[in-house]
């Protein structure tokens, strides 16, 4: 059953994705080889901590980490330890907090130094299905039209979506319904509703669409070994348009890129 929130519960919510957004903005400064996933983990904890939320992952189904660290073949939920990043690799960072009562979630695949051009190519096609799909969160669409458009996309780019995982509705739950796969069928699904919010997370692997789970009971990896990525954004229903409660602009700005892509998704400028 989805969850409607008003307006009030909206802003809220969008308090609690900024914290997250503020999070993966002070990581993204400290990404560089030789730091370790759980160096980055215990400046995230510490960075929410600090703006009066609690960290969202953190013991949620007795996860034992503030952050899902996911490097290279990992598609997520990877726990952090203590191996240092190394020059070329890729890091998928998903961060959630809770504050006054709701819940902020959103995910960056982050370069570590350069990495190889074929990489570099399913960062920006991952980032870019993220954008196709909130396109399709409007009234009188449905689930399908999400997942069909982030299917489609990475798909005549000739990479594999993940079909286990999905994105899901957010709010007073970290997972609410409705499930948001990243393929479907157009016109299919439940019924986008005014006042809804919900994660919108492509996972995009290089080669096979397969995954597999280890033994710890988190970590995910492609079947092949072959590199994955994946972004999130946390966006609500307002006006019958999409709205983004999250943002990268944080990242963006710790990193000096310029960006508009998120321009179409706000009804008023962001305010850093």
């Amino acid at each position: 059953m989805i969850t409607v929130k008003t307006r009030e519960e909206i802003e809220l919510m969008r308090n609690s994705a900024l914290i997250v957004s503020k999070t993966l903005g002070e990581l993204a400064k400290e990404i560089k080889p030789g730091v370790t996933t759980l160096q980055l983990d215990k400046i995230a904890e510490t960075c929410i901590r600090d703006h009066g939320a609690e960290p969202g992952f953190l013991g949620l189904y007795d996860f034992p980490n503030t952050l899902c660290m996911s490097p290279n073949s990992q598609v997520v939920h990877g726990i952090p330890n203590g191996d240092p990043l190394k020059e070329g690799d890729i890091i998928s960072i998903d961060c959630g907090a809770l504050k006054d009562g709701f819940y902020g979630d959103h995910a960056y695949t982050f370069a570590v130094g350069e990495i190889d051009p074929e990489t570099e190519k399913l960062l920006q096609v991952t980032k870019e299905s993220l954008y196709v799909g909130i396109r399709e969160f409007k009234a009188n669409n449905r689930v399908g039209d999400v997942g069909y458009a982030i299917q489609k996309y990475c798909e005549d780019h000739g990479y594999g979506v993940v079909r286990e995982l999905v994105g899901h509705g957010l709010g007073k739950k970290m997972h609410e319904d409705p499930e948001m796969p990243n393929y479907g069928k157009r016109g299919r699904g439940k019924k986008f509703i005014e006042g809804m919010v919900v994660a919108i997370e492509p996972m995009i692997n290089m080669g096979t669409q397969r995954i597999k789970q280890h033994r710890d009971g988190w970590t995910i990896t492609t079947l092949d070994g072959k590199p994955s990525a994946h972004f999130e954004h946390d966006v609500a229903l307002i006006d019958g348009k999409p709205e983004l409660l999250s943002t990268f602009a944080y990242i963006y700005d710790a990193l000096g890129i310029e960006s508009e892509e998120e321009d179409e998704f706000r009804q008023k400028a962001l305010v850093l």
